[in-house]
């Protein structure tokens, strides 16, 4: 019989995994979006109506499927604004602040840190489970991840006198991240995904325009100026790239835990690679392919114990 139910949890868990594969590969195509917004707007304000267009599609989705909004108790609603905090505006601030004194490549290696960090915090707070098999797989994952970041182009990760404070504003981002998807835990099972998500980036839009409010950053001539693309790029961030993906990202952490979850955020540079090779003419090469299969090979030790191929294991 036990062999039966985790057979039955590993062909369920399919959907799950092909969801968050196609999660991070949407996150991966943030970074194309993000260089036709290049120098149209300012971080801020940029971040500011990225989480508006998000809000208004999750608040459009929850009235078309006639779903009410939630009334969180006082408890859920500290936590909801400890996510808004730290995974919408603490995070965006560290992201585009920190590109202003490293490049981009330079920043992605650091936040491939990310299933490392989501991974030793969820076995130091949550005692959830770490074998040598995650472990090998988050270290794969993150080489994998490396290595297609440094193949781009290793000029892009040289020093600046200041790399150092972009290099803490980037790590400010794993932080952010880890604490957006390790503290979700109770308010996924009780609000569920969809409440959760929706909550946390109203909250963190208000804490954003409040913030270009005051730093007056509030340009709409720089909207007049926005061309057909840029509108694109600031759709596609904010509906595909926040709303809808975030939704899909809490709901396989409510699924098989952040862990398992957070390691398919190694796919996010790999997406980006292939998309500009596709989108922007930029060359593969063959440590792009190793890394890309390093990347793979790493995220299915990770969730190898109720992969498909454990089955024989199981039987």
């Amino acid at each position: 019989m036990r062999n039966v139910e985790q057979l039955h949890t590993t062909s369920s868990d399919i959907p799950v995994y092909l969801t968050l594969a196609m999660v991070t590969m949407v996150w991966g195509g943030t970074f194309v979006a993000g260089r036709f917004l290049a120098g149209s707007l300012s971080p801020v304000f940029a971040a500011s109506l990225r989480f508006l267009l998000a809000s208004v599609a999750l608040l459009g989705f929850l009235w078309l499927a006639r779903i009410p909004l939630a009334r969180p108790t006082p408890r859920q609603w500290l936590q909801l604004a400890l996510l808004g905090f730290f995974g919408i505006f603490f995070y965006n601030l560290c992201f585009f602040y920190g590109l202003q004194y490293i490049n981009a490549s330079r920043a992605s290696l650091i936040v491939a840190l990310n299933p490392a960090v989501i991974g030793l915090a969820s076995w130091w707070l949550f005692k959830e489970r770490l074998g040598r098999l995650e472990t090998a797989g988050i270290a794969i994952c993150i080489g994998g991840a490396g290595l297609v970041i440094v193949s781009r182009n290793p000029q892009w990760l040289a020093t600046t006198p200041q790399a150092w404070i972009g290099d803490l504003l980037i790590l400010g981002c794993v932080l952010g991240w880890g604490v957006y998807s390790l503290f979700s835990r109770d308010l996924n099972r009780t609000l569920g995904p969809v409440q959760t998500v929706t909550y946390s980036i109203l909250i963190g839009t208000v804490m954003l325009w409040a913030l270009a409010a005051v730093r007056g950053e509030l340009s709409w001539q720089a909207l007049d100026n926005l061309g057909v693309a840029q509108w694109l790029s600031l759709l596609y961030l904010g509906v595909l790239g926040s709303a809808l993906a975030y939704i899909g990202y809490y709901d396989g952490i409510r699924k098989i835990g952040a862990t398992r979850s957070g390691v398919f955020i190694a796919l996010n540079p790999l997406t980006a690679v292939i998309l500009g090779a596709l989108l922007l003419g930029e060359q593969l090469t063959p440590a792009m392919y190793l890394g890309g299969a390093l990347i793979l090979s790493g995220i299915y030790l990770c969730n190898k114990p109720l992969a498909p191929g454990a089955k024989k294991r199981i039987l």
